[in-house]
């Protein structure tokens, strides 16, 4: 453990002092849980947050709280993570809940929203919003208690093997794109799948798909995804940050103390911050290797852009009419940004300066 990571674990730890005190058994309540991630330990900034997460915890707690991990697909396959959880199979799992959206369609609201908040604006909806009681309060009802523990800012656009000069050129694709981008892009006539993170590379390399968005320049990066296709097209217009959860089954979570739900929320916090910070910080670099390394970076035309932004704004309210939790979610999400506009707007530098 590196200094900075056990100087947060005690942090997280010396909240849990009056608590300690006044509870004599504390000490000698073990948390043994299995918990399996949707990504990799390997890739950075989305699959090595929730390690570091764990042994926080363990460190802090001198190994009374132990979480075991689990990579992608060793227990349940990855997309059934949340299901798992659930029915109690697996004790808690490290996922982007938008995987959910089939089941729990409000999910992708709480992991990226297409043209939405950016991920310090999320962040802020989630902790001083209403966003961490609405999820909490859609999820309860699956039996999953959601902890956010893991925050990065936008991914690539996806990667293409052809050019996307108007909303033309994606009729017809085969594309990897999940949650509400996907659903935008089948509305634009792509045929649309959702594979894990694994299964990307084989897919494009083999041609059953032509294209696909998944993460950030260095996932993709370390992924090799710059072999099998050659445009990397940007923004990340379906998914201007990226949130994911500790998932936790709710009834192991009513079983654990309050102190014990504290230091939970305390450290992924934590990671929260640590995370974001490592996603914005090695970005540049990345792309400028896939450059050289055979990428040729391209950005979305505005007026592609601009008509993606109209036709993702139809299929939202055609979501939210068809369920109440995702328009109360919309909801409350519109109202944050309506008011965190006036303060971007007059509080920072336009973004041409």
């Amino acid at each position: 453990m590196t200094n900075s990571r056990k100087a947060l674990a005690l942090i997280s730890a010396c909240g849990l002092v009056a608590a300690t005190i006044s509870t004599p058994s504390f000490a000698e309540e073990k948390i043994r849980w299995k918990m399996q991630a949707a990504y990799g330990s390997n890739l950075p900034a989305l699959g090595d947050v929730i390690p570091g997460v764990l042994e926080d915890l363990k460190e802090a707690t001198d190994g009374r709280v132990f979480i075991k991990h689990y990579e992608p697909n060793k227990l349940v396959p990855t997309l059934n993570i949340t299901d798992a959880v659930r029915t109690g199979k697996l004790d808690a799992g490290y996922t982007w809940i938008g995987y959910d959206q089939g089941k729990i369609p409000s999910s992708v609201l709480f992991s990226a929203v297409p043209f939405g908040m950016e991920p310090w604006e999320y962040m802020a909806w989630w902790y001083d919003g209403e966003g961490q009681k609405l999820a909490e309060d859609v999820y309860e009802k699956n039996n999953v208690h959601p902890v956010l523990c893991g925050l990065t800012g936008p991914e690539t656009g996806g990667w293409f093997n052809k050019e996307i000069n108007s909303l033309e050129d994606i009729k017809g694709l085969k594309i990897r794109y999940a949650g509400i981008g996907g659903r935008i892009l089948q509305e634009l006539g792509a045929s649309v799948t959702v594979l894990p993170g694994g299964e990307i590379f084989q897919a494009l390399e083999k041609g059953a798909i032509d294209a696909s968005e998944f993460s950030l320049p260095t996932v993709d990066k370390q992924l090799g995804f710059n072999r099998v296709a050659k445009y990397n097209y940007f923004p990340g217009w379906h998914q201007p940050f990226a949130a994911f959860h500790l998932i936790v089954n709710k009834e192991k979570w009513d079983e654990i103390s309050d102190a014990d739900k504290k230091l939970i929320d305390l450290t992924c916090q934590a990671a929260v911050a640590r995370n974001l910070s490592r996603s914005e910080a090695f970005q540049g670099q990345a792309i400028k290797y896939l450059e050289e390394n055979g990428a040729e970076t391209r950005k979305l035309p505005e007026p592609v852009l601009r008509e993606l932004e109209k036709v993702t704004q139809t299929v939202l309210q055609s979501e939210a009419d068809k369920d109440a939790d995702f328009s109360k979610v919309w909801e409350s999400q519109k109202a944050f940004q309506d008011q965190y506009q006036v303060w971007q707007d007059l509080g920072y530098l336009p973004r041409d300066f």
